[in-house]
């Protein structure tokens, strides 16, 4: 049997599906795939470094299909006292697996008598990650960010992840979700060294204000409901929770400069 060849216009390269399209059959579906119709989705998360930490920043809006599933999700976790975590993807696995993050690194530290090393702590999320893989295949990814307060460097750290469970450090702000690519742009924009908590606050703020406009999947503010970004600044005092009633005074100041403008 002779290998088959192909025009350059029509040779399918390494994808096996678009081989089979080639040849007028269809890819069959993976047994068991769900419809993303049935379960929710959460989006879009942010992180950004400052001078006395890292902040995390996710939108509340969960979406099943089309559909506005739920209005006040939360996105943002701490995992430990110098910790925490951002999901996007879907959220029933996501949250899931926060909560059996948290379990695991509160064990270790009664166990060893000693909290486990940032890094370690990002290794061990991108081993539930991948573990995830199965699942991620048929439909239901998660793909967090973890970011935290390195004691023994004393600085804030954070890392993205892809669906297979490869960690990446970033140096300065990751974004991920729907709404990612929105909010990513106005962060680099206006991103500086040396940030402090009041200001990189309103970047992220910002960021999810204009990930909402572009991005159906996120939630922007909604002053009629009180509903507001879930904001958290991680640095040597730990993990500390943004008040709504401050999200909601610097969310009407943004609103204020775009009327103005």
């Amino acid at each position: 049997m002779n290998l088959p060849l192909f025009s350059v216009q029509d040779d399918p390269g390494p994808d096996f599906n678009r081989l089979l399209a080639s040849r007028g059959d269809a890819p069959s579906p993976i047994d068991g795939a769900l419809d993303p119709h049935d379960y929710r989705h959460g989006t879009t998360c942010v992180a950004i470094r400052f001078a006395d930490g890292v902040l995390l920043a996710g939108d509340r809006r969960a979406t099943t299909g089309n559909l506005i599933s739920h209005r006040t999700l939360e996105k943002v976790f701490p995992a430990d006292r110098h910790s925490g975590v951002a999901i996007a993807g879907a959220a029933g696995p996501a949250i899931e697996m926060v909560k059996l993050f948290q379990l695991q690194l509160e064990h270790y530290e009664k166990v060893e008598g000693t909290a486990l090393s940032l890094e370690g702590k990002a290794n061990q999320l991108s081993q539930m990650i991948r573990g995830n893989l199965p699942m991620a295949m048929q439909g239901m990814v998660v793909v967090p960010i973890f970011a935290g307060f390195d004691l023994s460097r004393g600085e804030g750290r954070l890392y993205e992840f892809d669906i297979t469970g490869g960690r990446y450090e970033e140096a300065d702000h990751a974004s991920t979700g729907s709404g990612s690519v929105h909010a990513g742009t106005v962060v680099k924009l206006g991103y500086r060294q040396g940030m402090d908590t009041a200001a990189v606050t309103d970047l992220a703020i910002e960021a999810l204000f204009e990930a909402a406009d572009e991005d159906s999947a996120t939630g922007g503010p909604d002053p009629i409901r009180g509903i507001y970004p879930i904001v958290a600044t991680i640095t040597a005092g730990g993990y500390t929770r943004i008040s709504d009633d401050d999200l909601a005074a610097r969310t009407q100041t943004l609103i204020a400069r775009r009327q103005g403008n």
